[in-house]
């Protein structure tokens, strides 16, 4: 009985000895004020092919929390879990955010990227197998972190500067008709193109319009170079089949859309009035001239009967008697 009770003293002990030794918690109550750290969902392409891709992804610096390749039968691989920040924006900024890594969740996506041919770069399509793979795991994502439309993006927009991934070729506007990105009113745009077209807003107007809607951009006032390249980078969003960075009438559109979605439409501004210049009269044409008179010929003047040196003649005094 005594060795019984000293076995089951020495088995006591020993799970004392092996239990938690660390603090212990209650998971009892859950507190209302929290929220998701990640608050935007970035899209990527890998400029590579799945072997490469994959190498990049895990055996370098830079990750992603998901890959969805471009099999006949996507594999979505998760590389990073979603509770911490993956290596995929870099330096970046959209709104008031910046350095975006800490606050996102990426998404790269097997795509070859682009090459430059004599007739300009040309963007690889993404097969639609790819795309039908990739919005269910869009939707995943944006309903358990509660991202809004608005903050579901391209690594062009964050980072125009430096990234066009993913390029004109993605359709964004699958996504948007699946309600995961904004996009702008149709309706309202074409309302908007009479106001546009009569007069194109200044440079300044653009680039006010882009930092409102969340691209990083200094408002200069000139149509400089990183304007440009933050106009493509919506272009190739909103408007793919120009992106040359150029502003027009339907960009001014898509932007007063999407920044004014339901607000009053801004005036039709008057059309310039063109003041014709001032001429003086013309001038009269001056009256013919006539032409001269001929001069008549000089008279001769008559010669003098005498001659002019012949001596005048006086006539004879008569002599005067001498007085004797």
């Amino acid at each position: 009985m005594k060795i019984l009770a000293a076995t089951l003293m020495l088995a006591l002990l020993a799970g004392c000895a092996t239990g938690p030794t660390g603090p212990q918690y209650d998971h009892t109550y859950t507190a209302k004020g929290q929220s998701s750290r990640a608050r935007f969902l970035v899209l990527h392409y890998t400029v590579g092919d799945k072997p490469s891709s994959l190498a990049t992804l895990t055996q370098q610096e830079v990750s992603a929390h998901y890959l969805v390749t471009d099999d006949p039968r996507p594999v979505i691989y998760n590389l990073v879990d979603e509770k911490n920040a993956a290596w995929h924006a870099g330096n970046s900024s959209w709104k008031n955010f910046t350095q975006l890594n800490n606050s996102s969740i990426g998404i790269e996506i097997v795509n070859p990227g682009w090459k430059d041919t004599p007739n300009g770069r040309v963007y690889a399509p993404f097969p639609q197998s790819q795309i039908d793979a990739l919005i269910p795991l869009v939707r995943d994502i944006v309903t358990r972190h509660h991202i809004a439309p608005e903050n579901v993006l391209g690594h062009s927009d964050i980072a125009p500067q430096r990234k066009q991934d993913p390029g004109p070729m993605f359709p964004w506007r699958q996504l948007a008709a699946a309600g995961l990105v904004t996009w702008p009113d149709a309706n309202r745009v074409v309302a908007l193109y009479p106001i546009f077209q009569t007069q194109l807003p200044d440079v300044a107007w653009f680039q006010k319009k882009l930092h409102t809607w969340g691209y990083g951009l200094v408002e200069s006032g000139v149509l400089d170079e990183q304007t440009r390249t933050v106009l493509s980078a919506f272009q190739m969003k909103y408007r793919p089949a120009n992106i040359d960075g150029m502003p027009d009438v339907q960009t001014a559109a898509l932007l007063e859309a999407l920044t004014n979605p339901r607000g009053p439409l801004p005036p039709v501004p008057a059309a310039p009035v063109m003041t014709a210049p001032v001429l003086p009269p013309p001038a009269q044409p001056a009256p013919p001239v006539e032409p001269a008179q001929p001069t008549p010929p000089a008279q001769p003047t008559p010669l003098p009967t005498t001659p002019p040196d012949s001596p005048t003649v006086i006539p004879a005094t008569p002599p005067v008697p001498v007085q004797q």
